[in-house]
């Protein structure tokens, strides 16, 4: 038990609900389609979060490899503002870079017999699905593509937790495609980018430094950054329009706009992270859940995690309004 938990905890467990809450909405959209079984949807979702702890896990294997662990901890002695060592359960001797590769393998071989289930009482649809997911999560860090090396990174884990793994979700619950999941996957696709897009932002220099080519650090300046998230953030809400003005979605789709003020408080606090990056600020309840932010206080962490969980709780918050549509639509 104790050695589960270990793995759950350095496979990053708290990056869950952006491939968790993407599944169970693409399930509850199913659940009223013909064809929906419950069973196939329920591991379908389980097989997505099983493949997102494995991928997790996969990325600190080759980055450990390309650059080692210390890499932060180089940037903050520089004067660079390092988030946090990475790898430190290797670091620390707590484990090997053979046993960090077995549970990679572990948690994937998992996630493969969930779709292989699924894949027995559907088609190949799934297969193909699956065979994508897996080259793009591998090929985020890992040789030959390394994409998220080269700028791209934002780009798959968009598409990965936002299109393709919804439509994979819908289909094993429901056993066929619907256009509407694509104007729902694609707004939730770029929310989940747009966490990751916030993490480059915030480590755009120390990235820099290790010649990591995130999507920040391609844009060079700061200005660039923030007009992207702006249309990042626009584009969200304007799919859902769209999907609405076309007629493919609900009109009670729009109420995910009840989430724009916490979009316009995101892009506040990366404004003030570019212009004022010393000025601190308190979690408010309407951001959403923060974690122990006490702790986070004390490891020097509040400038990172407040601006990372609103993005994370932004996602969350759209999804929660979009699961609940999805019975009354």
């Amino acid at each position: 038990m104790n050695t589960i938990r270990f793995w759950l905890n350095n496979a990053r467990t708290t990056a869950l609900p952006q491939s968790l809450l993407p599944a169970i909405l693409a399930v509850c959209i199913a659940s009223q389609a013909q064809g929906f079984s419950i069973y196939l949807g329920v591991l379908a979702v389980f097989g997505v979060v099983m493949a997102h702890l494995s991928l997790n896990l996969f990325d600190d294997y080759f980055d450990y490899r390309v650059k080692g662990a210390g890499f932060r901890d180089d940037m903050a002695r520089k004067g660079f503002r390092a988030r946090i060592a990475k790898c430190h359960y290797i670091t620390s001797g707590q484990t090997t870079l053979n046993r960090l590769l077995i549970a990679c393998l572990v948690f994937g071989a998992i996630a493969l017999v969930a779709g292989s289930v699924i894949w027995w009482f559907r088609d190949n649809f799934i297969l193909w699905i699956a065979l994508i997911a897996a080259v793009l999560g591998i090929s985020y860090s890992g040789a030959p593509m390394r994409l998220s090396y080269h700028g791209l990174g934002e780009i798959v884990i968009g598409v990965m937790f936002g299109p393709l793994s919804m439509t994979g979700v819908y289909y094993a619950a429901c056993g066929h495609f619907d256009l509407s999941i694509v104007f729902i996957s694609v707004p939730v696709g770029l929310l989940v980018a747009n966490i990751v897009y916030t993490h480059s932002i915030m480590d755009c220099e120390p990235d820099k430094e290790v010649g990591k080519m995130t999507f920040a650090v391609l844009l060079k300046t700061q200005h660039r950054m923030l007009f992207c998230l702006l249309l990042l953030l626009l584009a969200s809400y304007g799919c859902i329009i769209g999907g609405v003005w076309t007629g493919y979605l609900s009109k009670y789709y729009l109420f995910t706009l009840l989430t724009v003020p916490m979009s316009v408080n995101l892009f506040y606090l990366m404004v003030a992270f570019v212009r004022y990056p010393d000025k601190k600020f308190s979690p408010r309840f309407w951001m959403g859940p923060m974690g122990d932010w006490k702790r986070i206080e004390t490891y020097h962490l509040d400038w990172f995690m407040i601006r990372w969980l609103s993005a994370r709780n932004l996602l969350s918050f759209f999804c929660l309004i979009l699961i609940v549509v999805g019975f009354i639509a």
